[in-house]
This record gives C-alpha cells, sequence and structure tokens, in this order.
C-alpha cells in the first residue's frame, strides 16, 4: 500500500528534527562567542586605567601611583597592580616568540569563559615591555552577564518557535486537502451534485489524494443515483398517469350505469400493469443502488432457455422460434432466477418486434470460457444512435407505445448482476440481434 503522506510526514519530522538541533547548536554557539568578549568601551576603559598607571610610575612618585591603585580598587571593587616582568632562563635559552608573546595575565582581545566563577586577570604592558599594569576584570566589565538567559531563551523558546514552524508547515499540508474536500462536501449537500476534489489537488498523489478520489468516485454514483432516482420518478409518474386516467374514466363510465364488466376489465387489467411497473421499477431500483452479484447458484443453460422458450411459444403462436441449444450448458456461479427473468425479457422483446408469422432465432453456443447467447428477430431493427439507449430505463423508440420500457433495462442490470454482459445490433439482412455472453464460471 502506497504510504507516501506517511513517509512524507516522518520526512518532514526527521528533517526538522535535525534542522532544530543544528539551529540551536548554531545560534547557540554564535551567541557564546560575540558574548565571550570583552565591550569595545569596557576595553578603552581598562587601557586608560594603564595610562594613567604608566604616568604615574614614570613620573617616580610610587606613593601617588599607591594611593591611585587603592582608590582604583576600591571605585571597581577589584584587585589591580603595576608589576615587572623579567624572565630570565635557569636553563636553556627563551626563543624570540616566548618573549614576545610573554604575559603575566590575559590580554584584552582575548575571550572570557563564561563558565568560569572567577573574572581573569587582565595584563596591559606599559610602552617599554617591562612593566605592566595587572587588573582583575570588574565584575561590571564580564563578558556574558546574561547569557544565563540567552541559554534558557535557547533552550526553550527557539525551539518552540521552531517546532510551532514545523507543526504550522504540517498542518497546512494536511488542511489543505481537507477543507477542499469539506467544502466540497458542503456543496454536494446544497444539491451540487457535479462537485469534485482530485481536480483541485494537483500533482499530490498521497494518502489524503487517494482519498478525494474515493469521495469523487462516492459523488460520482450517488449523483448519479440522485439524477436517475429523479428521472425514473419522473417516467414512472408519466407511465401512471395514463392508466390512472383510463381507470377513472372507467369509474365514472361504471357510476353511470355502462357495462361494468368490460369496465372491471379494463380496470384489472390496468391495475396489473400498474403493478408490474412498480415491480419492475423497484427491482430495477434495487440492482442499480445495491448493484449485488446474484452468483450463488449452479445451473443448465439448455434446460433453462427450454422452459422459457416453450412458454414464449405458447404466448405468441403466431411467430416461429428456432433454436439451436447443446444437449446440456453447466453455467455455475449464477442465478437462475435473475438470468431466467433477463432471458425472458429478451425474448419477449424480439418476439414483440417481430410481425406475425415471422422468427425468431435463439442459438446458444461455446465460446472460450463462456457460454454466448444470441437471440435475432425480424423486426424493424433500431436506429444506430439508439442502440446504446435501449437499455436505458422507460426507452422507447418511435412509434412504440406497447409495454413502459424497463424490459431490456432488467435484462442489462440482471446480467450484468450474474457475471455476465448482454450488447446490441442490427443485422444486415435487418433486425436485430442481442447477444448475451455468460461465463461458465461467473468470473
Amino acid at each position: 500500500m502506497n504510504r507516501r503522506l506517511f513517509w512524507k510526514l516522518c520526512l518532514v519530522i526527521a528533517l526538522g528534527s535535525v534542522v532544530l538541533f543544528w539551529v540551536i547548536a548554531r545560534v547557540a554557539w554564535q551567541t557564546e562567542e560575540r558574548m565571550s568578549f570583552i565591550d569595545a568601551e569596557d576595553q578603552r576603559t581598562l587601557r586608560h586605567y594603564a595610562e594613567q598607571a604608566e604616568t604615574l610610575y614614570r613620573a617616580g612618585d610610587h606613593a601617588a601611583l599607591q594611593r591611585w591603585l587603592e582608590t582604583l580598587q576600591q571605585q571597581e571593587q577589584t584587585w589591580a597592580a603595576v608589576v615587572e616582568s623579567e624572565v630570565r632562563p635557569l636553563a636553556g635559552s627563551l626563543s624570540e616568540r616566548f618573549v614576545e608573546s610573554f604575559t603575566l595575565g590575559r590580554d584584552l582581545s582575548w575571550k572570557i569563559h563564561l563558565y568560569f566563577h572567577e573574572n581573569p586577570i587582565m595584563d596591559i604592558p606599559f610602552s617599554d615591555g617591562q612593566v605592566r599594569f595587572l587588573i582583575q576584570l570588574p565584575q561590571r566589565m564580564r563578558p556574558g552577564l546574561y547569557w544565563h538567559y540567552a541559554k534558557l531563551l535557547l533552550q526553550l523558546v527557539v525551539p518552540l518557535v521552531l517546532m510551532l514552524i514545523v507543526c504550522l508547515v504540517l498542518y497546512r499540508h494536511l488542511m489543505q486537502p481537507l477543507s477542499r474536500l469539506e467544502q466540497a462536501t458542503r456543496q454536494f449537500s446544497e444539491g451540487r451534485l457535479d462537485v469534485r476534489v482530485r481536480s483541485l489537488l494537483g500533482s499530490r498523489n498521497d494518502e489524503l489524494a487517494r482519498l478525494a478520489e474515493t469521495f469523487d468516485a462516492m459523488a460520482a454514483r450517488t449523483g448519479q443515483l440522485i439524477i436517475d432516482q429523479r428521472q425514473r420518478l419522473a417516467d414512472m409518474s408519466h407511465e401512471l398517469r395514463t392508466p390512472l386516467t383510463r381507470i377513472e374514466m372507467a369509474v365514472s363510465l361504471a357510476e353511470q350505469g355502462a357495462d361494468r364488466a368490460g369496465l372491471l376489465e379494463r380496470i384489472r387489467s390496468d391495475c396489473a400493469g400498474m403493478r408490474r411497473l412498480v415491480e419492475d421499477a423497484l427491482t430495477l431500483s434495487w440492482l442499480e443502488n445495491e448493484r449485488p452479484e446474484l452468483r450463488d447458484e449452479n445451473l443448465d443453460l439448455s434446460e433453462l432457455l427450454d422452459s422459457i422458450l416453450d412458454d414464449a411459444r405458447f404466448e405468441y403462436p403466431d411467430r416461429h422460434i428456432v433454436c439451436q441449444l447443446p444437449d446440456s450448458a453447466p453455467l455455475h456461479g449464477s442465478s437462475s432466477r435473475a438470468l431466467g427473468q433477463a432471458i425472458e425479457n429478451v425474448v419477449r422483446n424480439a418476439l414483440d418486434h417481430t410481425p406475425a408469422g415471422g422468427q425468431v432465432e435463439v442459438s446458444l453456443t461455446q465460446e472460450g470460457d463462456a457460454w454466448l447467447l444470441s437471440v435475432t428477430d425480424q423486426g424493424p431493427g433500431v436506429a444506430e444512435q439508439w442502440l446504446e439507449r435501449i437499455f436505458q430505463p422507460f426507452f422507447r423508440g418511435a412509434g412504440e407505445r406497447a409495454g413502459f420500457g424497463l424490459g431490456l433495462a432488467l435484462a442489462q442490470r440482471q446480467v450484468n448482476a450474474t457475471g455476465g454482459s448482454i450488447r446490441a445490433c442490427n443485422r444486415a439482412a435487418g433486425g436485430l440481434l442481442m447477444e448475451l455472453r455468460l461465463p461458465h464460471a461467473g468470473v
């Protein structure tokens, strides 16, 4: 089963998590890097202190230098001193690079470790390079005073914002098709039977796209059923109007004292016709709405045809029925009732359109894995543009007045329900040929 949406969500969440960790680490590193250096203004202040100390030192007034140092230490709440530095090797020799880079404390341009509790000693050499001004970095000048708040911000706020962005992306990705589906469902419930969703999702091909396809299939079938039912209701109303009118007229004539026996026979005939119409219409609606599979019976097609043709000969004594049937034609996974009614309607249709004295041919042959039943009449045939429409309910060709136009519609649905198919075509010699293809095992 295709799980494109599942893998897409997994990919987004996995990449989102990786990006989240990377962004947090990157931002934390850059923030710590920027906060690890002494501010430029504070660096200028420390250098100014060193210049003042050097001025007093050069003047030779050590007492004044001592008082100034005491005042500075009290003012900045720190420790400060002026010292001489001279490195003399006890063994070996000192390299020039070591002498040049030798310090007693940290240079002002160096990074300050934010995790150390003690403030570092800052070393600012005098102009001769031998005497140095040392001062423990005042607390007010320590960089990263707000590092703990920034760290808390990076650990809580940034992940929350990024996860909200990922959730928003996923939400929009999921809700876009769902909102379209909701909108289509609302429109469909309001009577817009032609609304569809799949075309609105573009090239998307995941579980939600398949849900849209399922909705479209459901909407297409439901919409067609509603349209068919409306049309069926209108057709039935039209068909019932005529016999009801005749019944009303017969009742009126009977009330006036006319031939009541003949009128009662006319009423009985019209009532029987309306009952057949209602039964056939209900059966047709059931076949179209439920689309059942009537394949739970094994039968002999030759025996079924013999019974149907015997009844047809009795009912149409003025037509000739010529049949070519095998001795046995086993059919598995079918329905004798549904198939019998379908074949009876096809044969009856052929006999109705064959003039008196004419001939109807019925043949059953084996073709591959199916039985091919052919019924040929000698009627006028059907116009080519109507060959498909004759299987629609209540369809009657020009000049037809008998029947309700449900026989072939029922026959097609019943044959389909048993796993077969039916088609109609005109013969070159005249007349209509109906072919029923019935798989041996109801495939």
